[in-house]
């Protein structure tokens, strides 16, 4: 499940924020202040912390250079008033992600969070995979079937496949296989099921990220 840290001194705004995104299926931890912040962060990992801007002892803009320090990755988006928009533009400028300005609607902060994480998932496949390899692996839709149809079902037979897919060469079938097999985006158990790797999973989510952008 998708990590959040939200971190902010209003408690109304800190538990609607929690309800909201635990109502879309993300798990939330919350802090009132920057020193707990990194008490958290020291003990967990997030995959998004959304920031209040202006906080008391440690401010947004401190505390948001000292998670850059301990998760260079790690998307922030800021959360600020009306007043300070032009502060958390500058945030964006030392490294946060996004920002929104409180009071939030629902649905913009949901499409901010959607789109961070995101970007952050294209990034982690942008830098912890062969971008040209996995675009030439997948350029063909039959192999993104083929991942889908693992992802879907968790390991799957050879003829289960091919059955799901409607494919009777089976001679086409090992050609893809042996081609995903090779660029390490699947593999076989000892049962000889067909499973995706780590690699495949965040292969599939950055050719879908590219489609969508390429679509949009």
């Amino acid at each position: 499940m998708t990590e959040i840290m939200v971190v902010d001194d209003d408690q109304d705004l800190r538990e609607s924020m929690a309800e909201v995104l635990e109502g879309a299926g993300f798990s939330v931890t919350l802090a009132w202040r920057g020193e707990e912040a990194l008490e958290h962060l020291a003990r967990k990992n997030f995959d998004l912390i959304l920031l209040d801007l202006v906080m008391p002892c440690l401010g947004g803009l401190e505390l948001l250079g000292r998670i850059r320090d301990k998760a260079p990755r790690l998307p922030v988006i800021m959360i600020t008033a009306f007043a300070s928009v032009e502060n958390a533009v500058a945030a964006m400028r030392q490294g946060a992600s996004d920002y929104v300005t409180k009071p939030f609607r629902i649905d913009a902060l949901l499409a901010s969070v959607g789109r961070v994480l995101e970007e952050a998932r294209f990034e982690s496949c942008r830098t912890s995979l062969d971008l040209d390899s996995v675009l030439s692996s997948l350029s063909n839709p039959f192999r993104r079937k083929i991942l889908a149809q693992l992802e879907q079902a968790g390991a799957l037979r050879f003829m289960d496949l091919c059955r799901r897919l409607e494919l009777k060469d089976h001679t086409k079938m090992n050609f893809h296989l042996k081609i995903l097999k090779e660029a390490g985006f699947l593999e076989q158990n000892e049962d000889k099921l067909y499973l995706l790797t780590t690699q495949g999973t965040q292969a599939l989510d950055c050719v879908r990220f590219l489609m969508k952008k390429l679509g949009d």
